[in-house]
């Protein structure tokens, strides 16, 4: 792997720099944040269904029942506003990468995806070796520890050399309880999830040690059958990594993984809806089996993310995207994406032909259930944080709120 220039920065650093960062991330436009609002005229979208021309009030960090006397009226005829988008599972975005960034590249990553209404993200490491893995946890852990990230997800080393995807498979190794014990302990409590190719020697153990430590045990980059799918999740796995890609497809005499974790309701999906890694068909064929509570829309996101083609590094694989798509440089394996969440949510709706209802499920309470956060994100109800997307009447992002302060204010938009 090549070598990290920024993996040696020492704690002391990068906590420092992190927190002057962080007070720049977080105070973007700072100047509604301490006055109450009530937000009126958009159709706002509830857990119990779509309120047309109805109304928010915002206190503080919070949603409130009722807007105080003094609230400052927003009036925002003709859109809708949603809850934050909740993505678990992120590798960059903004031409800066999580998986090998310097703290400030972290944070320009999270900016870039909040700016298109992703309010809550989990960082996605690439395989590396344990070494450097370990650092890189130790850093996200800094970032998860001050409120910028809601965890980490370690995709890989653990997975099939088989469907390796965008990762090296000189650093590929079993998933061997011991290793992915030494990465959840380097996490210090931030560890969200972790993808297995759950077949492998030591998968089954490994599934069951995350499941006893609260991490969420993910199948995927996997050559699984579907008996041995079966197997993972009776052990404790609730979770398939971008569902369709990078495992074996649907066979009608060896149903492989897709059928297992299709049919099974104790597992959440992932779906990659970009247009490039599902073909419509796909993404209704999963919400027909799963219904819409387990479908978790996710970016799987790259540096490329909200910036534009070019070459870049995934890890230590060179990785060209071109016209929006990201491949790798050498065997040409689509290596991620240049997805936000905020494009995800209209092609559910304009093209998928979901309601809105069934994508702000995927894009918001389906992936904060899973991270165990329902009861402050996820949905637009008195008490959670003020997380919240206004979208205009085509589906664009006019408006982002996190924890009641404006990212994008829909005034200046």
């Amino acid at each position: 792997m090549a070598a990290d220039p920024h993996g040696a920065r020492g704690p002391v650093e990068s906590a420092a720099t992190a927190a002057r960062a962080r007070q720049a991330t977080t105070h973007e436009h700072p100047a509604t944040a301490s006055t109450p609002l009530l937000i009126t005229g958009a159709d706002v979208v509830l857990p119990t269904g779509t309120v047309e021309k109805g109304e928010l009030a915002v206190e503080g960090t919070r949603i409130t029942a009722r807007a105080p006397e003094n609230a400052r009226v927003l009036d925002l005829p003709g859109c809708h506003v949603v809850p934050g988008f909740v993505d678990i599972h992120n590798h960059g975005g903004g031409g800066a990468s999580f998986t090998s960034g310097s703290v400030e590249d972290v944070l320009t990553g999270i900016r870039t995806h909040r700016r298109h209404g992703t309010t809550t993200l989990v960082a996605s490491t690439v395989t590396g070796d344990m070494d450097f893995l370990v650092r890189r946890a130790g850093l996200l852990s800094e970032l998860a520890e001050q409120g910028d990230i809601a965890g980490i997800h370690f995709e890989g080393p653990f997975i099939s050399p088989c469907r390796k995807g965008a990762h090296s498979e000189e650093l590929l190794r079993d998933p061997d309880p011991s290793d992915v014990r030494k990465l959840v302990d380097a996490a210090r409590g931030h560890a969200r999830m972790v993808t297995l190719a759950t077949e492998l020697p030591g998968g089954i153990d490994s599934v069951r040690l995350l499941a006893e430590h609260g991490v969420i045990a993910a199948i995927g980059h996997t050559d699984a059958t579907y008996e041995q799918t079966v197997e993972a999740i009776d052990a404790g796995a609730t979770v398939a990594t971008h569902l369709f890609n990078a495992m074996p497809v649907l066979g009608h005499r060896a149903p492989g993984p897709i059928a297992a974790l299709l049919e099974d309701e104790r597992v959440t999906v992932e779906l990659i809806n970009d247009g490039t890694h599902l073909h419509p068909a796909a993404l209704e064929l999963a919400f027909h089996h799963k219904g819409a509570d387990r479908v978790a829309f996710i970016t799987d996101a790259m540096d490329a993310a909200g910036f534009g083609d070019g070459r870049y590094m995934l890890g230590p694989l060179e990785v060209e995207v071109a016209d929006g798509v990201a491949r790798l440089v050498e065997g040409g394996s689509i290596a991620g994406s240049t997805l936000t969440l905020d494009r995800a949510f209209r092609r559910a709706v304009t093209v998928d032909r979901l309601t809105v209802g069934d994508a702000v499920a995927a894009l918001s309470a389906n992936p904060a259930r899973l991270l165990g956060l329902y009861d402050s994100i996820g949905s637009l109800e008195p008490g959670k944080y003020a997380d919240l997307v206004v979208l205009d009447a085509e589906f664009g992002v006019k408006g982002v709120m996190r924890r009641g302060e404006w990212v994008v204010d829909p005034q200046l938009g």
